[in-house]
């Protein structure tokens, strides 16, 4: 990325089921939820939204290699995404095994993003 624009960061829980990808896809749209960039069109090259580039950095504390990537680029409606991948986030007791969400444990999975907007 040339130029980036803002960064916006966000956190995404899972706390029944184990789903590590539904964590981060969640941690993504808490980091973008609130924001509007009406004028972000006007400084990408070309005027197009088809510009705009967005890096993903997630944190997360455990099966890297079950993570959807293309679950969590399908969250962000424009750019050309990327997503990079890390050690972090946490595991936690969610405090009650519910089986019918689909615990295999009591842990709940919680991933880290950052949202980097830019060309």
């Amino acid at each position: 990325m040339e130029k980036i624009m803002f960064i916006e960061t966000g956190m995404g829980i899972d706390v029944h089921g184990q789903d590590i990808t539904k964590a981060a896809v969640r941690a993504v749209q808490n980091a973008i939820h609130f924001n509007s960039m009406p004028g972000l069109r006007s400084v990408l090259p070309g005027n197009s939204l088809e510009n705009m580039k967005v890096n993903v950095k997630l944190a997360v504390p455990c099966e890297k290699e079950t993570l959807d990537t293309n679950a969590v680029k399908a969250a962000l409606p424009y750019g050309q995404v990327t997503v990079e991948v890390m050690d972090g986030g946490m595991m936690t007791t969610s405090g009650v095994i519910i089986e019918e969400k689909g615990d295999k444990n009591d842990l709940m999975y919680i991933v880290i993003a950052s949202v980097e907007v830019g060309y």
